[in-house]
């Protein structure tokens, strides 16, 4: 039998023991499976051009990463898409896939790491608050970065909790982090400084495999735009048009906001518990977690000051910090030996579980989930149908293609395999939108939701959501007009 005598009730025989964690692992794949076959969604923005600009690569062009709004170009994308670009619209499912994985290996991790603090029954809490946590799997069936993101640096911090210096395998992982965010550079240099041992020179040494990401992505840069520092200043420079900006003053209170929309306000609230409870009980191995949520939340307010507060994207490492402590809350009684402790907290944690999962059943809506899942691909449907019709084709024939804003480019582009010179946004004020060519307006919603965010418009009140005067109504749906002029 096992050497630790609390380990004794929750595995009656080692043979379950090992194999229920396999067992829960391939459900969650299963179950992964199962949505992305039931739910053909497709990438986002941001990952659309990704595969646009592998593209491009392909034809032999140079990737543009300096378009009108387009998003910060991410070095591991690229490789990515050359792979699946040839595929075609099945190579953009695929990058869904790719995502999903993501997805499951960060369960597989978080797991890992909540196993390490409170034996298998917190692996199985921390599991289950993470895949309740519906922005994680919606984010991967949309096809972010962020989730593989996370997976990453989520592998990192396990391996390092196992065993602390490890370097080895937890540099590769930060190395491949810092290839899709920025972020992971200051997580490796202060892990190379952790490391390091020996005086100044050591440390340094130690440092270098940190610089290998920003190097690669300095060096993306400035072969594409000549400017090694292009994604940041391309970055800033974005937000500010966008008019991103919000008060510093309101920057806590949006902080705070984000991360109950990570956790919901239960978990958040068994997270601050946690946190205490683990310092009591000296629960080393949430230390390494507790660093990066820490360090994630200050690289967060920096990047919050130059625009982008609203982008609860980049506080999911806090979050995913704020599920471990919250896991410990509900299963770190599994450490003590059999005692009146551990039957108050085991009765005290049961008690927080079932009101707090009343809390959020009764704020789940299913629907909306179903129809988070849906839009993308009825719009998508909607819109490849009005593009593909005779008399609409032919009105693209005459000249560029406009929309309304930067929202539909990607889109547009991929479907129909365009260029960046012919499909333009009729936001962009160096760009003549009134020309022979087709025009597509974007119907007034029938619901509060704006789907793709096309309803955009300029902070000055420009009208680009109509069809320029001149143009003629070709073909309606029941989002989009088609209007023609050749």
């Amino acid at each position: 039998m096992s050497t630790i005598p609390w380990l004794i009730p929750l595995a009656p025989s080692r043979r379950f023991a090992l194999s229920a964690p396999a067992c829960a692992l391939a459900l969650v794949t299963a179950a992964g499976l199962a949505v992305f076959l039931a739910y053909p969604t497709y990438p986002a923005y941001d990952s659309l051009y990704a595969l646009l600009w592998a593209r491009e690569l392909l034809d032999g062009t140079t990737p543009g990463f300096d378009g009108y709004r387009t998003p910060t170009q991410h070095p591991l994308l690229l490789p990515v898409g050359l792979l699946l670009v040839p595929f075609g619209d099945a190579g953009a499912r695929l990058f869904i896939a790719l995502c999903f994985a993501g997805l499951v290996a960060l369960v597989a991790a978080v797991y890992r790491l909540g196993k390490l603090a409170a034996g298998p029954v917190g692996g199985f809490v921390a599991a289950g608050l993470l895949l309740s946590r519906f922005n994680f799997g919606l984010l991967a069936s949309k096809g972010y970065l962020d989730v593989p993101y996370c997976a990453f640096v989520a592998w990192a911090m396990a391996l390092e909790a196992e065993r602390p210096r490890r370097g080895g395998a937890v540099w590769w992982l930060l190395g491949l982090a810092g290839l899709l965010r920025p972020e992971a550079w200051l997580l490796a240099g202060l892990y190379g400084l952790w490391i390091g041992r020996g005086g100044l020179i050591r440390r340094a040494q130690a440092a270098l495999p940190a610089l290998a990401a920003p190097a690669i992505w300095m060096a993306l840069d400035l072969a594409v735009t000549g400017d090694p520092l292009f994604s940041i200043r391309h970055t800033d420079a974005l937000a500010a048009e966008l008019q991103r900006e919000i008060p510093l003053g309101e920057i806590p209170h949006m902080t705070l906001f984000l991360l109950t929309e990570i956790l919901k306000l239960p978990v958040l609230l068994l997270a601050g518990i946690g946190v205490v409870l683990a310092l009591r009980a000296r629960a080393v191995p949430l230390a390494v977690p507790a660093a990066v949520a820490l360090v994630t939340l200050a690289s967060y307010l920096v990047i919050a000051t130059g625009g982008l507060a609203g982008v609860y994207r980049y506080l999911l490492l806090t979050g995913i910090g704020g599920v471990l402590f919250a896991a410990f809350a509900l299963a770190g009684w599994a450490r003590l030996p059999a005692s009146r402790m551990r039957t108050v907290w085991m009765s005290v944690a049961i008690f927080a579980a079932v009101v707090g999962g009343a809390y959020t059943a009764a704020r789940l809506s299913g629907p909306g989930l179903v129809r988070a899942l849906n839009e993308r691909p009825e719009l998508r449907a909607e819109l490849h149908g009005l593009l593909a019709r005779p008399e609409v084709a032919a009105a693209a024939a005459c000249g560029p293609i406009t929309v309304p804003n930067h929202k539909l480019l990607p889109e547009i582009r991929w479907a129909l395999d365009a260029p960046a010179s012919g499909v333009r946004a009729r936001s962009d004020r160096t760009f003549d939108a009134t020309g022979p060519g087709l025009a597509l307006a974007v119907r007034p919603p029938h619901d509060e939701s704006a789907a793709l965010n096309v309803y955009e418009v300029p902070a000055d009140g420009t009208a680009i959501a109509a069809a320029p005067a001149g143009h003629a109504l070709i073909a309606r749906t029941e989002r989009f007009e088609a209007w023609g002029r050749c």
